[in-house]
């Protein structure tokens, strides 16, 4: 981490990162550009590369920031003795919720960072995307699969309901006018809705 950045005053950092988070999230590494990074963030390229030297290192950067973040509020969210499948979906996504109020793309950055193709980009991330890969394994872990009643795939019911949440989030990523909070109601609706059908 850049123990320079970290001497600005918050409100400076939030603004920086949250611009990179956003401009990476729409655009992925290869089409993102700094000057859209510092337009975004209300400051000159010099004071970007000042504290960051590169495009690369501005996504490193933000890259090892959000996993920190996200790690930290995962494991204060969902309880580890937990074993329904929708609670474990409920408190992950109370968990991201939280971190969106501060940095509202974060979550669409992370997910399209799992899309990136630009090698220097991966030797970069691997260590901290195995990171959170990890806590993600461990939070699926926890699922009792064996609850679900006969008939109904755990592996399957599993991925649809990360598939759906990933693509109302992509949905609602689009719309200028994105909330967090309702992106989050919306979910659980959907997650109330399948956990009916599945124990109907």
């Amino acid at each position: 981490m850049n123990g320079k950045f970290f001497d600005l005053k918050k409100e400076k950092q939030d603004r920086m990162i949250n611009a990179s988070l956003k401009v990476f999230a729409l655009n992925g590494y290869r089409h993102a550009s700094t000057d859209d990074i510092v337009r975004e963030a209300a400051i000159s390229k010099g004071l970007l590369f000042h504290y960051f030297g590169s495009k690369l290192g501005v996504y490193t950067f933000v890259y090892d920031y959000s996993v920190r973040y996200m790690t930290l509020e995962l494991r204060t969210a969902v309880d580890p003795g937990e074993q329904d499948i929708f609670e474990l979906f409920r408190q992950t996504e109370s968990a991201r919720l939280h971190a969106m109020r501060g940095y509202p793309h974060m979550q669409q950055f992370l997910n399209r960072s799992l899309a990136e193709d630009v090698s220097e980009v991966l030797v970069a991330v691997e260590e901290k995307k195995n990171d959170l890969l990890a806590v993600y394994e461990a939070i699926r872990a926890q699922a009792d699969l064996r609850a679900l009643p006969d008939g109904v795939d755990g592996a399957k019911l599993w991925k649809m309901l990360d598939l759906t949440i990933k693509g109302l989030m992509t949905e609602r990523f689009q719309d200028a006018s994105f909330q967090p909070d309702m992106l989050f109601q919306e979910v659980v609706g959907y997650l109330d809705m399948m956990k009916a059908l599945t124990f109907r």
